[in-house]
């Protein structure tokens, strides 16, 4: 045998060995979107070293999702499972002392609170209300737990309400009498229950009803959460979000901050009467002297940008922090010395970091790309929950300035690499008025250059909403691209993250600007990439799309 040949005989086996040794993959698809391992609700330890999260894991064959509590160093080592309970186990808060994390779980057949030493130890259930929470938080001092509950507002006690629900399951008819709205608002229809607040022992007694009798809702339905509601630094009063609009309900964004004793001595007060647009998620300074809110100032129109105002806690004097900066954000969250605050905002196409200088109102970038869900302080650095367009939500540190990037987590790892995916790429053309407009496109898996590729567009609800670079769970432009198409995805006018003249530039026009925005960007697309098929493009949307 030649040398050659007798080379070629020996590689043979080595190289089919290399080759069947690599990991399988295959294009991406609906089934690997729903298999992701979702990270929610990170909480960072008093001591920054750790942070706990809930993660929710799908069983496709069963139908079903669970959710367990998670924790891992801050330094991205040490990952493990706290909870382990068939029932679901999720939004962790720490202890002050950080040795032990309450948590709500569904494992006494309701929704309660519970809580479990992070070193070893079984969970001990800590309320046992005959309803369930919808959520919680603890006092500064941790003597106290606020805890909502749907209630009927002219009930006097809890077991008045679940005297009526009991009522309502032996009736023979379904049928529901409204003479108000909302009648049914987004998935839910309306019972005349209502979310309100309670605070109780955190080692258990009696839960006092801060709300008794408001025809409100807190947290608002149907998005909101508890970071509408905060103690006062001392533990002794709590402030709440609440809409009190009567039968203009359905159309007011009047949402209101309220001051109330925590023994429910006092009517609530409103702190926020002056303003009749939307006021909401108060957070108070480390050292308890400025209580920072989100804040609209044009009544009746959900797609305002919000402000962060500063509210002297001592005399209630207040000032807009950020009216010269054109984004809306979506939290707050103080630094530990009270000077910085930092905020994510819908930011062209992304949803960007920023820190805030709380003196000036100067504006920095800490994180461009990617959709940031979350933000906490662990020391010298930030731990902030990260997706985009190749990847749902991880965990990950930076310096307070963005810098020394770190990951945290590495949950969907291998699911994210056994699934090819589209490249995602954004460009901007002219559209209405030769204005600006942007655009992401994300090419087929194996894209080749020289074929020809039928077209997923995108079109996005609200339609002051926006498509950007973030993983999304109803519409991802991924799942279009494993199954052989381009997708292509407007940010028309009207879309978030522009500047408010850009949201606010349809109002009244709804089906003007932003059609020919999307006239214009499909052209534009198949103009800039060739290998798009224009004769075979179907149009996808929901709700405004």
């Amino acid at each position: 045998m030649r040398p050659r040949a007798l080379l070629l005989y020996l590689l043979v086996p080595l190289i089919t060995q290399i080759v069947f040794a690599q990991p399988a993959t295959h294009p991406f698809s609906i089934h690997d979107m729903l298999a992701m391992d979702r990270i929610s609700e990170p909480q960072v330890s008093p001591d920054g070293k750790w942070v706990a999260f809930t993660l929710r894991k799908t069983d496709l064959d069963a139908n079903r999702g669970r959710t367990d509590l998670w924790l891992v160093g801050v330094d991205g080592n040490n990952l493990r499972q706290l909870t382990t309970h068939p029932s679901g186990d999720y939004s962790p808060l720490w202890s002050k002392e950080g040795r032990s994390i309450w948590f709500l779980s569904t494992r006494s057949g309701s929704a309660q609170v519970w809580r479990m030493p992070v070193d070893g130890g079984e969970a001990e259930q800590k309320t046992s209300l005959p309803l369930d929470v919808g959520g919680f938080t603890l006092s500064p001092d941790n003597k106290l737990l606020a805890v909502s509950m749907e209630v009927f507002p002219d009930c006097e006690s809890i077991d008045c309400t679940t005297n009526k629900l009991d009522a309502a399951s032996q009736r023979k008819t379904s049928g529901q009498l409204y003479d108000k709205l909302f009648v049914r608002h987004w998935d839910t229809w309306k019972d005349g229950r209502r979310s309100h607040v309670f605070v109780l022992p955190a080692n258990g007694g009696e839960a006092v009803d801060l709300m008794k009798g408001m025809e409100a809702d807190s947290p608002s339905k149907p998005f909101g959460g508890m970071e509408e509601i905060t103690f006062t630094p001392d533990s002794k009063s709590l402030i709440f979000t609440a809409r009190v609009a009567g039968r203009e309900e359905a159309w007011s964004t009047n949402f209101d901050l309220y001051l109330v004793p925590v023994d429910g001595s006092a009517q609530p007060q409103c702190l926020t009467s002056n303003n009749k647009a939307w006021d909401t998620q108060p957070v108070f300074s480390p050292d308890g002297k400025t209580l920072a809110y989100l804040a609209m100032s044009r009544a009746g129109y959900e797609a305002d940008r919000f402000r962060i105002v500063l509210r002297n806690w001592a005399d209630g004097k207040e000032r807009v922090l950020t009216e010269n900066w054109d984004r809306s954000p979506n939290f707050v969250v103080w630094s530990a010395d009270g000077k910085t605050i930092y905020a994510a905002a819908g930011n062209i196409g992304q949803t960007s970091l920023f820190s805030i200088d709380a003196a000036s109102g100067k504006v920095s970038m800490v994180v461009k790309d990617g959709q940031v869900r979350s933000v906490g302080l662990a020391g010298a650095r930030l731990v902030y929950g990260l997706d985009h367009l190749r990847s749902p939500v991880e965990l990950y540190s930076a310096l307070s300035n963005g810098s020394d990037v770190r990951a945290v987590t590495r949950i969907n790892a291998e699911k994210v690499a056994a699934a090819r995916i589209g490249e995602p790429e954004q460009f901007s053309f002219k559209g209405w008025n030769d204005e600006t407009v942007y655009c992401y496109v994300v090419k087929p898996v194996d894209f080749d250059a020289s074929k020809k590729y039928p077209v997923a567009f995108l079109i996005h609800g609200g339609p002051q909403g926006s498509f950007g670079n973030d993983f999304h769970y109803r519409w991802n432009p991924q799942a279009y691209a494993g199954a052989g198409y381009a997708a292509v995805m407007v940010d028309f006018h009207g879309s978030t993250g522009y500047g408010q003249a850009f949201t606010d530039a349809i109002r009244g026009d709804w089906g003007g600007k932003p059609l020919v925005d999307l006239q214009k960007g499909l052209e534009a697309a198949l103009a800039r990439y060739p290998w798009m098929d224009g004769e075979r493009v179907g149009a996808l949307g929901a709700s405004y799309g």
